[in-house]
């Protein structure tokens, strides 16, 4: 297995603090994003490469693990339950016959645990017979999804490349900001015949609409020119997905919020549910006023004084 310097890939030195890690991968995600180069095979390596660097370094058990195993990292739990199967085994052996070898491990790099976590597990030496250990699960992977407000109204698919393997992954509608979904088995690979790990997938979403989402519900505000919050009419109204038409009642005052039922975000997985559109109504003032303009609204004021 190639060793990766996850400190490298980020561009960060070994002692760099959770809030720089934290930027650094937030940087070369957006950099490197798949969807911003849809045709080049290793910027999609490195968005790989830099996803696993920060789903260890983010992590500080992962990453305490990593800073001593190196690329072992993920068998450290195995190795040290080995060790103690192995400690036991010997010391009853020991007990019975007074000869029986038992490994130690120094310390000595990377390299040389990877040789001594290999014959571990490959069993006994001595002339014994060889004894296989119990199968561990694989280790659990992170991962952000970063998607538009206007990606998440709808159902899609998506094809997504984790650690080289490629996942099609169907998005449901109405999906929240900070929702993690698990994707079971596509983690790291077991130990000794032991279960894959899963894939822990958290959406991160932009909102770069007119919208709040709170939820289910939207909320926006609407500009009612001051003719029509006088005297009421007919206007057209934004919604998510597309315009409907209003009737304002007249004198209407500034700040009115009004309820559309069903124009708000899809339901998570309950396919035909949605939420609300509150919408606030911001009075425009006329600007610009001609002479003429001016001199009725002088009268308009001489009659209601």
């Amino acid at each position: 297995m190639e060793f990766i310097d996850y400190y490298n890939v980020l561009g960060l030195e070994k002692n760099a603090t959770a809030d720089q890690i934290k930027k650094a991968y937030r940087k070369l995600a957006r950099k490197f994003h798949p969807d911003l180069n849809p045709d080049d095979k290793d910027a999609h390596q490195k968005f790989q490469q830099i996803n696993e660097a920060n789903e260890v370094l983010s992590d500080p058990e992962k990453r305490k693990k990593y800073d001593e195993y190196g690329k072992d990292w993920q068998h450290a739990d195995a190795y040290e339950e080995a060790k103690k199967q192995q400690q036991a085994y010997g010391g009853s052996r020991k007990q019975r016959n007074g000869n029986y070898q038992q490994y130690s491990y120094s310390g000595g790099g990377a390299e040389d645990f990877s040789d001594f976590f290999e014959s571990m597990f490959g069993g006994a030496t001595g002339g014994h017979s060889r004894r296989r250990t119990a199968g561990f699960r694989g280790q659990d992977f992170n991962a952000e999804l970063h998607l538009d407000l206007k990606d998440v109204y709808t159902t899609h698919k998506r094809t997504l490349t984790v650690n080289g393997k490629t996942i099609r992954l169907t998005i449901p509608a109405g999906v929240e900001n900070g929702q993690t979904i698990k994707i079971t088995g596509h983690g790291g690979e077991g130990v000794n015949g032991g279960p894959k790990g899963d894939l822990y997938i958290t959406f991160v979403i932009n909102n770069n609409t007119a919208f709040k989402r709170d939820g289910n519900d939207l909320y926006a505000e609407v500009d009612v020119d001051l003719y029509t919050a006088l005297l009421g009419g007919d206007f057209t109204v934004p919604t998510f997905n597309g315009k409907v038409k209003l009737t304002v009642q007249p004198e209407t005052p500034n700040g009115t919020k009004v309820k559309l039922k069903g124009k708000g975000f899809p339901v998570y997985k309950k396919e035909g549910s949605f939420g609300d559109l509150y919408l606030t109504y911001t009075l425009k003032i006329p600007t610009q006023l001609t002479a003429e303009e001016r001199n009725l609204f002088k009268q308009l004021q001489k009659l209601r004084s």
